[in-house]
């Protein structure tokens, strides 16, 4: 995979299905290089397999499909070049879609009441006077900011406490209403200064459910709440009798009992997330503690639904599982849970319609396809990644083992360029910690291999996916475990003859970043590095990150000589391996100063370096930034594997210039204005 195949790559979102099973729409996204910047159409998919998936919709960015109970409309998220999302709805029967919100800020994604009248989202709210709500007001001539609390911003956000985000209202344009005709408004139902997340429907109408934080300790802790309110607002009560942090609630269809995605117990400071496990949960409707269904020490969920789906008496569940994500059916009756998705591959997003499961299932060579499940089948239904497959250029993962020092298994991959080799190495490390690499394409490993590298990964001590005890063990120990398991799977690795012992480089971002900053402040191994929107000083990161306040303390300690000993700026000046120093201005997770520091003290002590800084990006730039600017982190990082470690595949890249724009490919495919044909659903 070359950087510019990133235009080639489709990425399907989570799906919805139609009330009787027949049809599946998912959104899927790709970058525009040339436009720089993403879009996203509708594509409708018979869950029989009996047609291939056809577009649906063909606007600049379209997203969060979601059918109507009754079958008869489908509604989802729409943004104009340069404008925000909006809520729209479109007849399954034929017609135009309809625009249902003109939100300041965006609306998020729709939630339909069960009567099929009204759609519930949340939004933010901004304060008269910021963000464009005053004509020629810019950032640069609004008040100044008095920040009295500890949690004021969020990365890839910005500053929240002038701009919450509350659950609104909408009703659907009366049947007969002229379409030119103005959409009813949305009704604001809740208030106050505190987020809203996540909101669903009680199976009567006449309740909303969602998750805040609005307890007393809100601002000094990581507990939130699912709260119920009346449509019209009143009567707002609180549901959770917990120190969990909730989220997704969904009623069962007797309305007395809510369904949880949540970390059961954050302790008694409410800060405990170290390691914490998101599992299945309920609690009574009318109020109580939360009641794990899931082992929290064993079950962590993986999967993007944006919602706890209940069908035919079980819950759906992606749980991740040594670098899978599995899903799962959880019997609500407190039976064994059964795995309609296992083995290599990484369940993404599912919906459930008509008794037919259509999840979004990744695997190594594709960032997913759709497949439908019925009792006793799986049928997959797509075949977005094509193209990409077409070019010849994705390479399999091999699985492997390894044994740490202490004897503690070590999991992980090796992905081989094509050819004997033996090829140089790419030892890269993820972020989190508390996260896992697993069965996804990974579109940097394949651009690495494409390039000749051979790349091993692995999920050390301190990764997701192994159980709450492996997500901990390095609690307060930074660059111990972790560390020496990194290094044996690297070690195991080179026992592959395809793979240089001799020519070994090493990458990694976030806390990637930080453990690769760490290992070159005690070994001169690797002939060169890559620290990239590291965490290296937890002294100032306390300062100056949006999670400061509380993360290096729950991860590090507080004694400041075991901070010293964890701390890859307190080591820096051992550092004598050629680094390339990658950072984002607006990063506000891992902030610029951290990567600045770094570069300038080996600059200073003649430590070959190079610091490339990304204007307007945040911490999520190589997943989520401005398209040509993934695109030319990719360059950029293989032009200096091409200094320090070249290969056939890789020559010359050095005198090559960054690319700035590139062709992009389109689907080639007209939209289809045929009806969705879904069969009506009578809803009492």
């Amino acid at each position: 995979m070359r950087p510019t195949d990133l235009a080639l790559l489709r990425t399907p979102g989570v799906p919805t299905v139609s009330p009787d099973g027949r049809i599946a729409v998912v959104a899927v996204s790709r970058l525009d290089l040339e436009a720089d910047e993403y879009r996203g159409q509708l594509w409708a998919v018979p869950t029989d397999g009996s047609a291939p998936a056809r577009p649906l919709t063909s606007g600049h960015r379209d997203s969060a499909p979601a059918f109507s109970p009754d079958g008869r409309w489908l509604a989802y998220l729409s943004a104009r070049p340069g404008g925000r999302p909006q809520l729209h709805v479109l007849p399954t029967s034929g017609g135009a879609a309809r625009q249902l919100t003109s939100c300041a800020m965006g609306a998020g994604a729709p939630v339909w009441s069960p009567d099929s009248r009204r759609l519930a989202f949340v939004a933010r709210v901004p304060e008269e006077g910021r963000y464009g709500t005053v004509e020629g007001v810019g950032p640069e001539a609004e008040p100044p900011r008095l920040i009295t609390t500890f949690q004021y911003r969020q990365d890839d956000v910005g500053f929240v406490a002038d701009r919450r985000s509350q659950v609104f209202v909408v009703a659907l344009p009366e049947d007969g209403t002229d379409d030119a005709a103005a959409p009813p408004q949305p009704v604001q139902v809740t208030t106050g200064d505190a987020d809203c997340a996540d909101v669903t429907w009680s199976p009567d109408g006449t309740e909303l459910a969602f998750v805040s934080a609005r307890h007393e300790r809100a601002d000094r802790d990581l507990v939130t709440d699912v709260y119920v309110v009346r449509t019209d607002g009143s009567q707002l009560r609180r549901v959770t009798e917990s120190r969990g942090d909730c989220s997704r609630p969904a009623y069962d269809r007797t309305g007395r009992t809510i369904y949880v995605t949540a970390v059961p117990d954050l302790g008694e400071d409410g800060l405990g997330f170290v390691g914490s496990q998101e599992t299945l949960c309920r609690v009574d409707a009318a109020g109580g503690p939360l009641q794990p269904l899931l082992d929290p020490e064993e079950h962590q969920r993986g999967d993007e639904t944006p919602a706890t789906v209940l069908a035919e008496g079980a819950a759906l569940f992606g749980v991740e599982r040594k670098g899978a994500v599995e899903l799962l059916r959880v019997p609500l009756d407190g039976g064994a849970p059964v795995a309609l998705v296992d083995g290599p591959f990484t369940v993404r997003g599912f919906a459930v319609g008509g008794g037919v499961v259509v999840a979004t299932v990744a695997h190594d060579r594709s960032p997913g396809e759709l497949v439908a499940i019925t009792p006793g089948r799986r049928r997959r239904l797509t075949e977005f990644g094509k193209e990409l497959g077409a070019t010849g250029r994705v390479h399999r993962m091999e699985e492997r083992t390894a044994t740490a020092p202490d004897g503690y298994p070590v999991h992980g991959w090796v992905t081989v360029p094509d050819g004997p080799g033996p090829h140089p190495v790419l030892l890269t490390i993820h972020g989190g910690p508390f996260a896992q690499y697993g069965w996804t394409l990974f579109d940097e490993t394949q651009a690495y291999v494409s390039a000749g590298y051979a790349v091993v990964q692995c999920n050390p001590r301190g990764s997701s996916g192994y159980g709450q005890a492996h997500g901990r063990s390095i609690q307060g120990r930074w660059g111990t475990l972790d560390a020496d398991d990194v290094l044996a799977f690297l070690d195991a690795a080179l026992e592959d003859p395809r793979l240089d012992a001799e020519r070994v480089g090493i990458m990694g971002g976030s806390y990637g970043g930080y453990l690769t900053t760490l290992l070159i402040t005690r070994t001169t191994r690797f002939v060169a590095a890559i620290s990239e929107r590291a965490f290296l000083d937890p002294v100032s990161f306390v300062g100056s990150s949006d999670i400061g306040w509380f993360f290096p303390d729950a991860y590090l300690g507080t004694d400041p000589t075991a901070i010293a000993a964890q701390s890859p700026m307190a080591a820096v000046g051992m550092i004598e391996t050629p680094t390339f120093v990658i950072h984002s201005e607006e990063d506000w997770r891992c902030p610029v100063e951290q990567g600045l520091r770094l570069y300038v003290a080996l600059k200073r002590r003649g430590v070959p370096t190079e610091l490339l800084l990304f204007p307007g990006e945040g911490h999520e730039l190589s997943r989520s930034g401005r398209p040509k600017h993934r695109l030319a982190r990719l360059e950029h990082v293989l032009r200096w594997w091409a200094r320090w470690l070249p290969t056939p595949q890789n020559q010359g890249v050095v005198e090559l210039p960054v690319a700035t724009a590139t062709p992009t490919v389109d689907t080639g495919e007209p939209v289809d204005p045929t009806p969705l044909t879904v069969r009506k659903t009578r809803v009492p």
